[in-house]
């Protein structure tokens, strides 16, 4: 209310210049984050704290925010995980708004990737636990419209995802800094966080899910389905099968356009209603 009757929210409507978009998301991003608290004072105290936060630079420190709180911001190193199709860019983007969902997605793309000064790593899963199933990702495909002279493909030997997001040798890549080294030298399968859903998957007694950094295509198993067969998949919903690569088909779904996925994690349109997901 205070916005729009003094007349500040108007003001920035009516403003051609490049700047005026960017401050009416800024406006409604304040307005957002004062939903989460109960009075004006409590925000303050949070902005206060925040600030003085800010101010203490002599600790290094981790920043973690989401791309629309990221505008206007710059960081010397700066990490964008999850770049996989229907995640980012978002798959209930693009089904509600289409190409111009997918545009959107796009700029914040660029808004993450411009926030780095020095360094920026983008990342990827193979697989992903969604609602408590596995499920094979594709990388985004934001990742193969980067420019490929200004991109150093660090991805472990084994994942895929076609062009630059798929498998590359990270000793046959240059580096020409101690920071895009330890990047390469980086196992996950040996971090900190791995670690602990290791231990904590053991406690629970559930299995382990098959590491898939040594993942390929099995040109020689041979796909119990065939071009043109209507299958269904969890998240992707239903589609048609367009190509075949020895374990791996080629599908064009429905809603989610066309996705390479392992045969095993789609099932036949009529079983559909049969299987327990």
């Amino acid at each position: 209310m205070i916005l729009d009757e003094s007349g500040y929210t108007g003001f920035w409507q009516n403003d051609k210049t490049p700047e005026a978009p960017g401050r009416l998301e800024n406006l409604k991003e304040l307005v957002k984050a004062l939903e989460n608290f109960e009075n004006l004072q409590g925000f303050l105290e949070h902005v206060s704290l925040i600030m003085d936060n800010a101010q203490d630079e002599e600790d290094d420190k981790v920043t973690i925010m989401t791309l629309h709180a990221a505008k206007g911001l710059e960081f010397p190193a700066v990490f964008l995980p999850g770049w996989e199709d229907g995640l980012f860019p978002s798959q209930r983007s693009m089904d509600e708004s289409g190409l111009k969902g997918l545009e959107e997605e796009r700029r914040l793309a660029y808004v993450g990737i411009t926030r780095a000064e020095r360094h920026c790593c983008i990342s990827f899963a193979a697989n992903r636990l969604v609602y408590g199933q596995w499920q094979s990702q594709m990388a985004s495909r934001f990742i193969d419209e980067l420019p490929e002279e200004h991109v150093e493909v660090l991805t472990a030997s084994g994942l895929y995802g076609g062009g630059m997001a798929a498998a590359a040798n990270p000793a046959s890549v240059g580096m020409g800094s101690d920071l895009h080294q330890k990047a390469a030298d980086a196992n996950v399968y040996n971090s900190p966080g791995w670690r602990r859903l290791q231990a904590r998957s053991q406690q629970r007694g559930v299995s382990q899910p098959q590491e898939s950094r040594n993942m390929v295509i099995d040109m020689t198993a041979s796909s119990s389905f065939t071009v043109g067969d209507r299958v269904f998949h969890q998240k992707f919903g239903y589609g048609e099968v367009m190509e075949i690569e020895g374990d791996k088909l080629v599908i064009e779904f429905d809603k989610a356009g066309e996705k390479k996925v392992v045969a095993k994690f789609v099932v036949g349109a009529a079983q559909a209603n049969d299987v327990p997901f």
